[in-house]
């Protein structure tokens, strides 16, 4: 009899223990559910996560020249906008990416006097590289984007244009930058987003000019 009724006991023990657990969990979801409320009313939105706009896609394409109105065929890094980097100039963007990638300095005199981007990449090809260009790249592109609608406000306004548009970048000679129908990195698209956020940045009066 004792025993049954210790074990009657300890039934009602347990349960009431197993009562109250249950009582101070659902207390303390209650409780973060109000927490998380009121921070999401005290704390501005970073912003929404995915765009507003639509994706922008940029065509791999064979530009001969500048053009009055080159939308979005202006955000190519092979259009025929000249840029001045460190006191060197270039007729675009690849054709400095290119003169800079390689280590002869004839060559890059070449490259930067190349007619057009592609002879620029081809004779890029057949030169040795800079040491350690694989970790510089996205680097030296940033860099010379920068240049580009620094020293060009009109294909900086065709950029900023495009809102938060993500960049799809077609390549078809790297998977690196070129987005590829999804299989390329897309770090060209990647880096004009960047460059593009920079100059709205500047536009907000968040850095100075």
């Amino acid at each position: 009899m004792d025993a049954a009724r210790s074990r009657a006991s300890g039934s009602r023990s347990a349960s009431h223990l197993i009562s109250r657990l249950g009582t101070f969990a659902l207390a303390y979801f209650e409780e973060r559910a109000r927490w998380t409320a009121e921070i999401a009313t005290r704390v501005p939105a970073d912003g929404p996560v995915a765009s507003h706009a639509p994706a922008v896609q940029l065509y791999h394409s064979f530009p001969t020249g500048p053009v009055d109105d080159p939308g979005t065929l202006g955000l190519r890094h092979d259009y025929p906008a000249p840029i001045t980097v460190d006191g060197s100039n270039y007729p675009s963007v690849a054709h400095a990416y290119w003169a800079l990638s390689v280590t002869d300095p004839q060559t890059r005199l070449a490259i930067a006097a190349a007619e057009t981007a592609a002879t620029a990449r081809a004779l890029a090809t057949e030169a040795p590289r800079r040491e350690g260009w694989e970790h510089a790249r996205t680097a030296v592109m940033t860099r010379l984007l920068n240049a580009k609608y620094d020293q060009h406000p009109e294909l900086a306004e065709i950029l900023l244009a495009t809102g938060d548009a993500t960049v799809i970048y077609d390549d078809m000679n790297s998977a690196f930058w070129g987005d590829n129908a999804g299989r390329g990195r897309n770090w060209s698209g990647r880096i004009l987003e960047l460059v593009r956020s920079e100059l709205q940045a500047q536009r907000a009066g968040i850095f100075r000019m």
